[in-house]
């Protein structure tokens, strides 16, 4: 499958979006023929190869003839991509698009989403921008696209409601839940429309999958700013397994001084938060004292209440944060019929099929004490019972 990564190094916006796909190989008519069954009018687009810090890449522009001082609403705009020729999936992509941005927006102004008007993400330029988008990605081919952590500038901007600050409230609301950070770079770097676009399409954010890249493209920004003010694109062809990557956060910290007992109060708490993972080191510390090592694997949306129940239910005084990626495979459920009865077992795949099968424990083990058997050959017979359903394709309702 051919799949695309967005380098958000320097943000995103609509046009760097596009600047990046022409760079990598669009063809600008053929994205004008399909811009133009939208009833859009008064606009023109051009492309050209510009330089951002000794980077070469493209810059998109749409010139609008006339100012564009439409207020539109969202039911405008889906009345524009509906009434177009563009491909059902452009226009249903474009449309969750325009709903996220009219849902941030709401949620900022206290309006309903019907209500609200687009001011900048309603002139032309940003319908261009964001259709173009979804047009330039189905004309690649793309089939999954990826991204990596967002960098945020800051400062303030002029918008339609006066000066906002960097971040804009509205692309703020559209990242959440994104990995972002910031370097302190005083300029808008990540747009609305850009965010929206970027959480439509990403499936995970993070660093670049396994895959062969074929080639690279660099849309530029309008500004010159002290890194290169450029978006990368790379496209190729995903490689390996089928495997689902996502940063964690992992909290530790040694402990010598607590009754150990504690211990599994301060494991069931954490597992109470959603923590993904608690496990236990024993440990030899200074001046040989025996101690304890506390790890704990979560997501980072879930660190201040981690750090909260670590702080409050232990005698640590401090603990080390890492952030780190761990890939996984994809997990579903599955009842099997076996010789004992239905069983549930947890399945997990890979592009070249099953990988693994693995017995639900407290379902095997009430079998085993039920009828009086070693609770090793229950596994064994319930995982074999599911590989042969399994091959067989054998769907049990």
């Amino acid at each position: 499958m051919k799949i695309l990564y967005f380098d958000c190094f320097s943000g995103i916006s609509g046009d760097m979006i596009i600047g990046a796909l022409l760079d990598a190989g669009l063809d600008l008519d053929e994205l004008r023929a399909a811009l133009a069954t939208l009833n859009v009018p008064g606009y023109t687009l051009s492309a050209e190869k510009t330089v951002r810090n000794s980077i070469t890449g493209t810059k998109f522009n749409v010139n609008v003839s006339d100012e564009d001082h439409a207020h539109r609403h969202l039911k405008d705009i889906v009345e524009l991509i509906d009434g177009s020729q563009l491909s059902d999936n452009v226009k249903e992509l474009s449309k969750q698009t325009f709903r996220r941005l009219a849902a941030a927006e709401a949620s900022i102004h206290g309006e309903s989403v019907e209500s609200v008007h687009f001011h900048e993400v309603g002139g032309v330029d940003s319908i261009i921008d964001i259709v173009g988008s979804f047009v330039g990605l189905e004309k690649l081919g793309i089939g999954a696209v990826y991204a990596s952590r967002v960098h945020l500038g800051t400062g303030f901007v002029r918008s339609a409601h006066g000066k906002i600050p960097v971040p804009a409230p509205a692309t703020l609301a559209l990242l959440e839940g994104v990995p972002v950070y910031s370097t302190g770079i005083t300029s808008e770097l990540v747009t609305p429309t850009g965010a929206a676009v970027l959480v439509t399409l990403a499936r995970e954010f993070g660093t670049m999958p396994r895959m062969t890249v074929a080639r690279t493209g660099y849309g530029a920004g309008s500004r010159e700013l002290e890194i290169p003010n450029l978006l990368r694109v790379c496209i190729g062809e995903a490689a390996g397994p089928a495997a689902r990557r996502e940063e964690l956060v992992l909290v530790e910290t040694n402990i010598d001084d607590m009754n150990p007992q504690i211990f599994e109060h301060v494991s069931e708490k954490l597992f109470e938060k959603g923590c993904l993972d608690v496990y236990l080191t024993p440990v030899q510390m200074k001046k040989n004292r025996p101690a304890t090592v506390l790890s704990v694997l979560a997501r980072p949306d879930a660190l201040d209440e981690v750090l909260s129940v670590i702080f409050t239910e232990t005698t640590t005084l401090g603990v080390r944060i890492n952030r780190i990626e761990r890939a996984y495979l994809e997990r579903e459920l599955v009842p099997v019929e076996t010789k004992y009865g239905r069983v549930t077992v947890k399945v997990a795949r890979t592009a070249a099929g099953v990988a693994t099968i693995s017995p639900e424990y407290e379902e095997c083990r009430a079998i085993a004490a039920g009828q009086n058997l070693p609770l090793k050959d229950v596994c064994d017979e319930v995982k074999a019972a599911a590989r042969q359903q399994l091959l067989e394709n054998v769907t049990v309702m």
